[in-house]
């Protein structure tokens, strides 16, 4: 058994821990967020004390789902912190933002972009790019959340949330746009596919280069069963990512939405195992006798997050498929869903890839926190591959977080990635990340 595949079998075991103690650190750190809100009655509040306190507690209990949302990960926005509600609590309106700071230094080999992809850094190396020094303000958001309860619909939600990551890195950009009726979500949405909240809090924007955290315009059906076990089966319009650069073929329209789904157990809130699957339909054009092919692919993910001790919240996701990488991760960099077939000019494949990713975060209080991260991807195309192609990357962090308060984060980071060729080529890049959040 390989060294990463005993991290992944650690983690997953000490994950099934029972929690030992009455409330993580990480815990803690959410109901502070959630206590931090301002409640504005927008027709009247109510005059009993004992109605008021309801709305109070009740409020409470929904911001804090907010921070166990199956979705969500330690990057997206935090809860509003103004909530405007009904009289009669029929209605939660709540708007908010964030301004965030990053700040970044790359040594031993720049980065082309903001964000640190070990796909990227070049080789051979480039003289004139060894360093590089940027600041950038990508990732100030806003958001808009309801929350409502109709007698005919029952309970709905609509969230929308947009932030400056745009051209150029700072252009207004529709992250999330979707409505939750009962167990159905309908808009656009993180996919069935991924599982956000299994992902370590990384400062980078990247994130593990192992990252499945695509957003699509989707149709969900995710019911709950004895409070423990969630199923949830989704279509997702498609993205595909189809190499046409030999001038013998053409990436062709997509004709059919992509089928995600996945099963989960959650013994605790913010704890869970699931196993995550996806079909995708694939179609490219011989442009020799304009003659239409389709393939198949597909990827299977495994995913947890535990808390098996008060302090320690731990992280594993590994992933594997054919034809999925323009999902995510570091082959989201280039066209790897269908790629040349070696042995035939006229024709393309669906080639393998895997990545894994495990993290642990040790709460030293509730609102300070560190996290030691470590992801690989691997390309495993067919045989006869050009010396020049990635043949995989790896990424590892350490970082710092700390909430002055609440609504006030500061970070610090270090990365470290290699990407290595076919041909044995390697080569490594280092970066320091500061990170300051404002959330409203």
């Amino acid at each position: 058994m390989t060294s990463s595949k005993k991290l992944l079998v650690l983690a997953l075991t000490l994950m099934s821990t029972p929690l030992l103690f009455a409330q993580h650190m990480s815990d803690a750190h959410i109901k502070a967020k959630a206590a931090s809100n301002r409640v504005v009655y927008i027709d009247g509040r109510p005059e009993s004390d004992s109605l008021r306190n309801r709305d109070r507690d009740s409020l409470r209990m929904v911001v804090e789902q907010f921070y166990y949302d199956q979705f969500r990960n330690s990057q997206d926005p935090d809860m509003p912190y103004f909530l405007f509600l009904s009289k009669g609590s029929e209605l939660t309106l709540g708007i908010g933002g964030g301004v965030r700071m990053r700040a970044f230094y790359d040594w031993n080999g720049a980065m082309p972009s903001n964000a640190f992809a070990p796909y990227t850094i070049p080789i051979p190396a480039d003289p004139a790019n060894s360093r590089r020094f940027n600041a950038t303000p990508s990732g100030t958001y806003f958001n808009v959340r309801l929350i409502g309860h109709n007698d005919v619909i029952g309970a709905y939600g609509l969230y929308i949330e947009a932030d400056f990551t745009g051209y150029n890195g700072r252009d207004l950009k529709l992250k999330k746009s979707y409505a939750v009726v009962r167990d159905f979500t309908v808009g656009y949405a993180a996919s069935t596919f991924s599982d956000p909240a299994a992902q370590p809090a990384i400062v980078d924007a990247a994130g593990p280069n192992n990252k499945f955290s695509n957003t699509n315009v989707l149709v969900r059906y995710m019911p709950c069963f004895g409070r423990k076990w969630y199923v949830a089966a989704s279509i997702e319009t498609p993205s595909t990512a189809i190499d046409a650069s030999s001038g013998r073929v053409k990436a062709a329209s997509n004709w059919l939405p992509d089928a995600a789904a996945f099963v989960q157990y959650e013994w605790e809130r913010g704890q869970h195992v699931r196993l995550s699957g996806i079909v995708r339909s694939l179609s490219y054009m011989t442009l020799a006798d304009s003659k239409r092919h389709t393939l198949p692919g597909w990827g299977v993910q495994a995913s947890a997050v535990g808390k098996p001790e008060s302090h320690i919240t731990l992280y594993a996701t590994v992933n594997y498929g054919h034809g999925y990488a323009g999902l995510g991760g570091d082959l989201l960099h280039g066209q790897y869903d269908l790629v040349a077939d070696p042995t035939d000019p006229d024709a393309l494949y669906a080639p393998a890839a895997m990545g894994w990713c495990a993290g642990l975060q040790y709460n030293f209080r509730p609102n300070i926190f560190a996290t030691l991260a470590a992801s690989q991807t691997h390309y495993m195309p067919r045989p006869g591959v050009a010396p020049a192609e990635y043949k995989n990357g790896t990424f590892a962090c350490a970082n710092i977080f700390w909430s002055i308060i609440p609504r006030v984060t500061v970070a610090a980071e270090y990365d470290f990635g290699v990407r290595k060729n076919f041909s044995g080529e390697h080569k490594a890049a280092s970066r320091v990340n500061l990170t300051a959040m404002f959330t409203f």
